[in-house]
């Protein structure tokens, strides 16, 4: 359903808008994560995202809303508990690290506010950097639509358009643009008025006093002062209308623009203060400069008795000013831009055309003169912005969210779950350029503006030993170990000792350092070909390499960090590199592990943490290795316990697998949700599975391996496939609506290394014959 002007005006309380209201089985909305400027940053756009944090949640006390704020050079700021993160706008780092905080948050719907100007990169395309990898549907509220965009707008106004699953405008020629330019189809269009405060309708001399306006016929315009205001029309309207009201006052509120401050100082406003002097009407000229809150600003509106913005283009799609006034009941005397004429255009104001100084006078002193016609437009503008008030327009963004939410639900046939693929590498090789692996993909197609990371081209170098090791002569897996190698090489730092992570497509590194995983991952990645490569320059390199490493994993880390590490320990350790150093840095890191388990394992929380996270088998695996390796059978037993209760956890209703919903990452012993479901958890829990079958035989671990894998062939609890046997490709993670249909590396290379898995299990321990191998 469109939602239109028309809409508004009814306290709808139907279950549309109740977000704890079930959109699909098991789908709520709960949180938003709200993206776009903040205060105390000055701007429209922070105090919007500001009204629409406050308005959600005093409509809806459980809706948890998040803010995710946009800074400028003037940042940082100092930002209330509201914002969760910051994101400075030429720093791509920080777009990554806010998608990231998003995905781990839980967020059921990502709200952006959207401005070309306030984000990185030609016209703002930083932003899609965030759009693309939060796995959350998207709605998208456009302040600003452009009938002519240039090349970069155009792209960027694509992105935005084929990310998001509803764009919201505030106006129905918002709507009429997005058709016509972009081709965007109706039912991806909500329109939602512009929201304003809820105050009764006041005859405007009762506040006037406050200001030392009594006795005063005041106009006013406020907002930040600019050139494109049309001020100067106004003033120089000024001595018609005072010849014949010489109590009249134009108050003009607001502080000049940042942007223009920071060019010019105050020489518009001094400019404007000149040109009232010259026509001699600077006593009837006052200005505020001054950005005052809202509460403030409504004072001001009340006692005002027309409002009146004289801009100059045609070219607005919403105005924010224009909404408070309507809102507040004020007779509007306004040039006829695109917000204007929806909102005034019915006989609500008066309209006035572009730089008309004479046309603007008499409608001003006309209005003067006839107290009766103004009392009338007073009332039908308040009775009109009773629809636009905030807690009528919270409920109907909580109603697009929810349509946006249900509209990413996708129904895919259940399909037949008893064979095993064969490795497949078209995928892999699709998002494999030169330089190595793309981090993400729209759809099937790699995605560039993410670059690469050091993550996914060490897992992609595992997968290549993996491979090896089923079909050494598998030349396509050998050209792409070299790649991935060399990028793994290139990624250490050896000025800092530690490997980077994140890398643009331009191939410049992001970081000096990435994190302790990311690390810690390489380190992986480099065992396993030091272990399993059949090339003799690849192992000789990786035994380099790894002599350079390892001076990075002396201290105990973060669990997780240490899993990795101790993964590359023991495969370092088996193919006798350094064997005294690894072996010694093997019992540090698992020993670490079985004292967290020990510290945080109950009778009904049988882990490592008091939360789980992702990657969350990768723990129990690394003991079980470590304890094959080092022959300690403490370790072992410790792991099997963790990795018993995660299974078991792991374990839907229906008997499916279950990794750990994402929306429950970090949450202290809370037992998982059942969404976002990601392929490397499937993936982990079955090496994790064949270590430990590898440590005691029971057929049980042989078994969920089995079910684990499932999940991509469609053992899940949606009953949909996750994999494409035609590439080997895997999409993104299940969510409560279906697939995320982009297939990034990390979950092609997920399934493809958990396939290779699958068949070393069954191969080592003679159980293939329970399994028909698909070729």
């Amino acid at each position: 359903m469109d939602l239109t002007l028309a809409s508004f005006g009814q306290a709808d309380q139907s279950d549309a808008t109740d977000p704890s209201t079930p959109i699909a089985p098991g789908v709520e909305l709960k949180r938003v994560a709200l993206i776009g400027n903040f205060p105390p940053r000055r701007c429209g756009i922070a105090t919007f995202t500001a009204d629409v944090h406050g308005a959600l949640t005093s409509a809806f006390p459980n809706l948890s809303c998040d803010v995710y704020a946009m800074d400028d050079d003037g940042g940082p700021y100092a930002y209330g508990p509201a914002v969760q993160y910051s994101i400075r706008q030429q720093d791509l780092g920080d777009y990554a690290e806010a998608a990231r905080r998003i995905n781990e948050s839980g967020a059921d719907l990502v709200n952006l506010q959207h401005e070309f100007g306030i984000f990185g990169g030609p016209a703002g395309e930083d932003i899609l950097r965030i759009l693309t990898a939060v796995r959350a549907p998207v709605v998208t509220t456009l302040h600003t639509v452009l009938t002519n965009p240039n090349a970069d707008q155009r792209r960027v106004m694509r992105g935005l358009i084929q990310r998001s699953a509803r764009l919201l405008v505030m106006a129905e020629k918002g709507k009429e643009i997005l058709r016509r330019v972009y081709g965007v189809p109706a039912e991806k269009i909500a329109v939602i008025p512009h929201g304003a405060p809820d105050r009764s309708l006041v005859e405007p001399d009762a506040g006037k006093a406050a200001f030392g306006l009594e006795g005063r016929k005041v106009l006013l315009t406020f907002g930040l002062l600019s050139p494109n205001k049309g001020l100067e029309v106004m003033i120089r309207a000024l001595p018609r209308i005072v010849e014949r009201h010489p109590d009249l006052t134009y108050v003009i509120l607001g502080a000049t623009h940042p942007h223009l401050i920071a060019r010019e100082g105050e020489a518009y406003r001094e400019q404007l203060m000149e040109l009232a002097s010259s026509l001699g009407v600077r006593e009837n000229l006052a200005f505020v400069n001054d950005y005052v809150d809202t509460p403030a600003l409504l004072d001001r509106l009340q006692a005002a008795d027309i409002y009146v913005t004289p801009y100059l283009a045609e070219a607005q799609i919403t105005s924010g000013t224009l909404s408070y006034a309507v809102a507040m009941g004020k007779a509007v005397v306004s040039t006829p831009y695109w917000h204007a004429q929806e909102l005034l255009g019915d006989g609500t104001g008066v309209l006035t055309p572009f730089g008309d100084v004479d046309a603007l006078a008499a409608a001003v002193a006309r209005l003067l003169d006839e107290p009766e016609r103004q009392a009338a437009l007073q009332a039908r503008a308040y009775a009109k912005g009773r629809r636009t008030i905030w807690s009528a327009v919270a409920r109907d963004y909580v109603s697009t969210f929810k349509q946006a939410i249900k509209s990413q639900v996708i129904d895919m046939p259940q399909e037949g779950r008893s064979r095993i693929a064969a490795p497949k590498l078209d995928a892999v090789e699709r998002l494999t350029d030169a330089c190595g692996i793309f981090q993400h993909s729209l759809y099937g197609v790699p995605d560039r503006r993410h670059g690469y990371c050091i993550d996914d081209n060490a897992r992609g170098l595992i997968l290549t030993t993996q491979l090896k090791v089923l079909n050494p002569r598998d030349e396509r897996a050998q050209k792409l170990a070299w790649i991935y190698a060399s990028f793994v090489q290139y990624a250490w730092n050896a000025d800092v000792g530690r490997f980077r992570n994140f890398m643009s497509y331009e191939r410049t590194w992001l970081e000096a350092e990435g994190s302790s995983d990311s690390g810690a991952r390489a380190l992986w990645a480099i065992g396993a070909t030091a272990e399993n490569a059949p090339i003799p320059d690849l192992r000789h390199w990786a035994e380099a390499l790894a002599r350079d490493a390892l001076g990075s994993f002396e201290t105990v880390l973060a669990a997780r960090t240490s899993a990795f590490a101790i993964l590359g320990l023991a495969a370092l350790s088996r193919a006798g590199v350094e064997r005294e150093r690894t072996e010694s840095l093997l019992r540090l890191h698992a020993n670490h592990l079985v004292e967290l388990f020990e510290a945080h394992a109950t009778k009904d929380w049988m882990w490592f943490e008091p939360f789980l996270s992702y990657d969350n088998a990768r723990l129990p695996e690394a003991l079980l290795r470590a304890g094959l390796a080092l022959d300690d059978n403490r370790m072992v037993q410790t792991a099997l316990k963790g990795l018993a209760w995660l299974c078991d956890i792991q374990t839907a209703p229906s008997g499916c697998f279950r990794p750990v919903g994402t929306h429950s990452f970090g949450a202290h012993h809370a037992r998982p949700s059942a969404f976002d479901q990601q392929p490397l958890e499937a993936a982990a829990t079955i090496d994790a599975c064949a270590a430990a079958f590898e440590a005691v035989g029971d057929q049980r671990w042989v078994n969920e391996a089995r079910r684990a894998y499932d999940w991509y062939l469609g053992g899940n609890d949606l009953g949909v496939r996750m994999v494409r046997d035609e590439d080997g490709s895997c999409f993104d993670g299940l969510g409560p609506h279906g697939p995320n249909l982009n297939q990034g590396a990390e979950s092609v290379l997920a399934f493809q290394m958990a396939t290779c898995a699958m068949h070393s299990l069954f191969a080592r321990h003679s159980v293939s014959t329970q399994l028909a191998v698909r070729h």
